[in-house]
């Protein structure tokens, strides 16, 4: 069985004509209710397996707290610029493909709206909106990464921050 798991970044700075959409931070709120859905997330994933994130820095940062819960070091993550403007199923298919198959689980880090469209056209039934910081496990029964194809998913569990 393999995993998708989409982690949407969480809330961050306004855009400002000072700084790049690029390099946008997470606010202090951001970085403490991605705090809280990190050890919302260990609480149904003992090992998050491969770490890949959009290089955007909110979603760098956002992928750091929740490496920080399972005592993974940064370096450790992955990061894939097809995760950030490029973002698509196409794009996805691709960076799954140089993922060795002796890996069952990927933890994916990045923004609206694709990752919001990508679990929902992986999914048998769909997925909803992911808000900032939300989090969707997709489970598919095969063996190869290659052989995820949309719609043979099933959604495991979603996880949204509380209001």
């Amino acid at each position: 069985m393999k995993k998708l798991i989409f982690i949407r970044h969480g809330r961050a700075e306004d855009s400002a004509s000072e700084i790049s959409d690029f390099e946008r931070s997470l606010t202090i709120k951001g970085k403490i209710i991605s705090r809280q859905m990190a050890r919302r997330f260990r609480e149904k994933e003992d090992d998050p397996g491969l770490m890949i994130t959009s290089p955007a820095f909110r979603a760098l940062e956002t992928a750091y707290i929740f490496a920080s819960e399972f005592g993974i070091k940064p370096e450790k993550i992955m990061v894939d610029s097809n995760l950030y403007n490029k973002a698509s199923l196409n794009s996805l298919v691709k960076t799954l493909s140089t993922v060795n198959d002796d890996i069952n689980t990927i933890t994916l880090f990045g923004h609206n709206p694709a990752f919001t469209e990508m679990p929902d056209r992986l999914s048998k039934y769909g997925c909803e909106f992911l808000t900032k910081t939300s989090v969707v496990c997709i489970s598919f029964g095969t063996k190869t990464w290659s052989d995820i194809k949309p719609d043979t998913g099933k959604m495991e569990y979603f996880l949204k921050p509380e209001k």
